[in-house]
């Protein structure tokens, strides 16, 4: 590929990967545009979307996690997302890879200030949006910690050191960039083989709506709950009925009611005679 003649064979991308890469929607940026994502933007749509560029958005991927893969104790490097989308993603990220994260709200002064309890001196910052988690963005640059971050077309490039152009804003885009830079950063180390897959699916780097989860869950649930009671019901044989002779004449004659013979025995155990029709 011309496209990625920069890198080494052994860093090129597989189809598989760019295929990955475009149905996530990772080159799809917004209507707005940066002017520092000037030269990552390929070209814009008719309809306004600016498109970003795939080959620089892996070029950027493999020197983060080269510079990843440097860092000698795994847990100096923190991955931040206040985003929902990327909540999920960084948490996976950080368990496969060692490093640590912080998800969800971003508490000021964890990078500068030491009374608090969950101070923290790292030495990479990687960050999901570089606009919504301004705030560790201009913290990191008070302690002179190096930032990589996703950043969309209209993402601020301030105090970003390692701007790895993609859709920040779409949950399979999020999650499938976490898992292709954990990927790249255990291939780095020799913890997984270039020669197969790995064996963690992308599937786990993606968000999940609490909803749709509950949802999920109650579907199971019921559908257990059928299973068992069908398994539990009673199951009865049909006993063949023999056959009658005579048909349905047969049944009739034992249906019909016999005449009640207590009310002439009652009339004749008195002596007396029946009343007339007429009383």
């Amino acid at each position: 590929m011309s496209a990625f003649s920069s890198l080494p064979p052994i860093l090129q991308p597989k189809e598989e990967d760019i295929q990955m890469m475009l149905s996530a929607e990772v080159h799809i940026g917004t209507r707005n545009s940066d002017s520092m994502m000037t030269e990552y933007i390929w070209r814009r749509r008719n309809d306004g979307i600016h498109i970003l560029n795939i080959g620089k958005t892996w070029e950027k991927l493999m020197l983060a996690a080269r510079v990843i893969a440097a860092i000698e104790n795994p847990e100096d490097v923190i991955a931040i997302s206040a985003r929902p989308y990327g909540m999920r993603a960084v948490l996976k990220f950080a368990h496969y890879t060692g490093a640590q994260n912080i998800s969800g709200r971003y508490t000021p002064g964890t990078f500068t200030n030491q009374i608090t309890k969950q101070f923290k001196e790292p030495r990479l910052l990687i960050v999901t949006d570089p606009r919504t988690d301004s705030q560790s963005v201009k913290e990191s640059s008070y302690v002179n910690l190096p930032v990589i971050a996703f950043c969309d077309s209209d993402s601020p490039l301030q105090y970003v050191d390692i701007a790895i152009p993609a859709n920040n804003k779409g949950k399979l885009s999020i999650g499938l960039m976490y898992w292709m830079l954990a990927r790249e950063v255990l291939r780095l180390r020799g913890a997984v083989s270039r020669l197969s897959d790995w064996e963690v699916p992308v599937d786990l780097f993606f968000y999940r709506d609490p909803e749709e989860l509950k949802k999920a869950e109650e579907e199971k649930a019921a559908a257990l709950l059928a299973a068992e009671e069908a398994a539990a019901a009673p199951v009865y044989e049909e006993e063949a009925v023999p056959a009658i002779e005579g048909g349905a004449d047969v049944l009739l004659d034992s249906a019909a009611p016999e005449p009640d013979a207590g009310i002439d025995a009652g009339w004749s155990g008195e002596g007396e005679e029946a009343p007339a029709a007429g009383w």
